[in-house]
């Protein structure tokens, strides 16, 4: 706990005398060049880490990455979940600010709901990067960590097509016209990354929805019809139920595929096909795709329950993070790439975009056990 004591002040001096001379020089030349004070001086500072729910694996992946870098680096960590809950996450980064954090890395539940926490922030000095998920609605938002989410929801799309036929591997048309009958889910509405990859995925979709090569049978193809608040499974199969119930029954119509942006949404629609009497591996399954390659869904890959995931490797992102905590701990100003896409409703975060990958059964072995990411014995 980072209060200021006052009391025994003098019993503490040569503690405190040690600590700010190893902080000088303890961490790879941090206090040891021409930025010298200024940088030793935030060796050793507290970075708080909020983390939405340890209920999907890779925020565990995510808040357990960004805590080993940064100690590794030198620096002290209070990393927190919230369990999806918006008040408790709201506490939480206010005991970071409270506790002497200088830097907050933030993966918001929602990214509207810590306006008040933001400001606090900023009235202590204390910067904030938003992680993977932008908070919105709030100008004291100093930098954005992710990946190219539009990017995320074309490689969806794609994949989707593949999986149908109207792609090759390559990304080349094979000629085929269809039509293929689908449906689409889209992420929470209260994440401002949902509407990135649903418009990426829409961006090619729509075209082929306006030519006819792909009927969505329920006729939801907006945003608002087809978001699944709190990205929840539960949420997802009651819809895919319905879905069913409504537009494929009689047999007269074939479900081809399912744009799905995420394998937690992924697991719900499979439980809906297999309670509705769909069996894996027969010529009826669609093709469905998800997003984070959690170990499960890639399981589901090499099964054949799920055709593809996009892949976000968090080691990169929490990498990122790490190195723009640092920068801004130095008076430096942090490496973006990206200046124009992100408006919080507020102003431009500037951001970091990392690129994400499309996972198969063809390539899984090459993308995740071969990069370190997963081991053999994880996916069986």
């Amino acid at each position: 706990m980072f209060h200021t004591k006052k009391i025994a002040a003098l019993a503490m001096g040569a503690a405190l005398v040690v600590t700010l001379a190893a902080c000088s020089t303890g961490r790879g030349g941090a206090g040891s060049d021409g930025a010298g004070d200024a940088a030793g001086s935030k060796a050793g500072a507290l970075v708080g880490i909020a983390m939405p729910t340890k209920v999907d694996q890779r925020w565990i992946q995510d808040g357990n990455n960004v805590e080993k870098f940064l100690q590794k680096a030198g620096y002290k960590t209070d990393l927190e979940y919230a369990n999806n809950d918006i008040p408790t996450q709201a506490k939480q980064i206010e005991s970071m600010i409270t506790k002497g954090a200088k830097v907050l890395v933030i993966a918001s539940i929602d990214g509207g709901a810590l306006g008040q926490q933001l400001d606090d922030a900023k009235a202590a000095g204390v910067k904030v990067i938003s992680y993977d998920r932008l908070l919105t609605g709030d100008a004291n938002v100093d930098y954005y960590a992710t990946f190219d989410n539009f990017k995320v929801g074309v490689l969806q799309a794609n994949s989707l097509l593949t999986g149908l036929g109207y792609l090759d591997d390559s990304g080349t048309k094979t000629g085929k016209t269809g039509p293929w009958h689908v449906e689409l889910f889209a992420g929470s509405p209260d994440d401002n990354n949902a509407t990135f990859f649903y418009n990426g995925a829409m961006s090619v979709l729509k075209p082929l929805i306006d030519d006819g090569t792909l009927v969505v049978t329920s006729g939801q193809t907006a945003f608002n019809q087809i978001a699944i608040q709190g990205w929840d499974p539960a949420t997802a199969k009651k819809r895919m139920d319905d879905l069913l119930a409504k537009s494929y029954s009689t047999g007269s119509t074939k479900l081809d595929g399912i744009l799905s942006p995420y394998d937690g949404l992924s697991d719900g629609i499979i439980a809906a096909l297999e309670s509705g009497g769909y069996k894996v591996g027969a010529a009826d399954w669609p093709v469905i795709t998800g997003q984070d390659a959690e170990v499960a869904s890639v399981k589901q890959i090499i099964a054949g329950s799920q055709y593809s995931t996009i892949f976000k490797d968090t080691r990169k992102l929490a990498t990122q993070a790490v190195a723009m905590t640092e920068a801004v701990l130095k008076g430096d100003t942090p490496e973006v790439n990206d200046t124009k896409s992100y408006n919080n409703g507020k102003k431009v975060v500037p951001t970091f975009l990392l690129p994400p990958v499309v996972v198969t059964k063809a390539n899984y072995q090459k993308e995740l056990i071969d990069s370190g990411y997963y081991t053999p014995s994880d996916l069986k």
